[in-house]
């Protein structure tokens, strides 16, 4: 069993630097993913109250020591108030079966509610009390987490974003790095688009002996984003988690960050979200 190496958020936890991705498993399916890929050695899961799936993410997770293992949950618009985080809070950590969190975020920043800071300043007062280790956004835009940073003072410690070579992201990353933030990635091997069969890609894997998925989720890696990649089968599981023992170059990194554009357009955080 392999285990991720881990990467220290600003607040000082430690998260692994790959994890699973839960969307969109219903609780017996995310029941089941989660029990294989912990067994595997996958110490970062990933879940949402969007996703209805928590109760099932929370079975699984019954198996192994709580401080062994990095649980993320995300809550929806409603909860756009102090108050309403704690709820949120709440309301998860009960499905999960889960004392605390790992790390909690706004799940979408919803800039027409336009209450997104007080969620946030609900966030800071749950890492304050100890029932949530690291706090953090999904979703947000540059010009989102600033305004976080200038009416609170408070950095977020993750923002996870849509983010694969063709949704390269450039902009977001520089942002985060430039404020401590760590990048994280959902759809991290381009879920709808044909990244996995495009001929760089292809031509990667062939040259490392390793699969598209592996290629794509090290040009993740080796830039410090963590992707949480969603996989129910036991072999994609284990082989997603087996990129770390191999270096892409300079040259090819770039050559896959070009391909940045080339497939549907990502999701737009000022008008889509829940």
């Amino acid at each position: 069993m392999s285990q991720a190496p881990t990467v220290t958020l600003s607040h000082g936890s430690a998260m692994p630097r790959i994890g699973l991705g839960t969307s969109p498993m219903n609780d017996a399916d995310a029941e089941r993913a989660v029990s294989t890929a912990l067994e595997l050695g996958y110490r970062l899961i990933d879940t949402a109250e969007n996703y209805r799936n928590e109760v099932g993410v929370g079975r699984a997770l019954k198996g192994v020591p709580r401080d062994e293992v990095f649980v993320t949950s995300k809550f929806n618009k409603r909860w756009h108030s102090v108050e309403g985080a704690r709820t949120a809070f709440e309301a998860s950590a009960e499905k999960l079966g889960l004392e605390y969190l790992d790390l909690l975020l706004i799940h979408w920043p919803n800039p027409d509610q336009d209450r997104y800071v007080e969620a946030w300043q609900g966030l800071i007062a749950l890492r304050d009390a100890g029932l949530v280790r690291a706090i953090g956004t999904s979703n947000f835009k540059p010009a989102h987490l600033q305004r976080l940073i200038d009416e609170t003072g408070v950095t977020p410690e993750v923002n996870q974003v849509q983010l694969s070579p063709v949704w390269a992201k450039a902009a977001e990353r520089e942002f985060h790095a430039k404020h401590g933030i760590v990048t994280e990635a959902w759809s991290p091997l381009g879920k709808g688009t044909d990244l996995l069969s495009n001929p760089t890609v292809q031509e990667l894997a062939k040259k490392y002996e390793r699969t598209p998925g592996q290629v794509v989720l090290r040009w993740e890696t080796q830039q410090e984003v963590v992707p949480i990649p969603k996989s129910a089968d036991r072999s994609r599981l284990a082989d997603n988690l087996a990129v770390f023992d191999f270096d892409l170059t300079a040259d090819e990194l770039t050559a896959l960050t070009n391909l940045d554009g080339t497939a549907k357009a990502a999701a737009d955080s000022d008008r889509a979200g829940h």
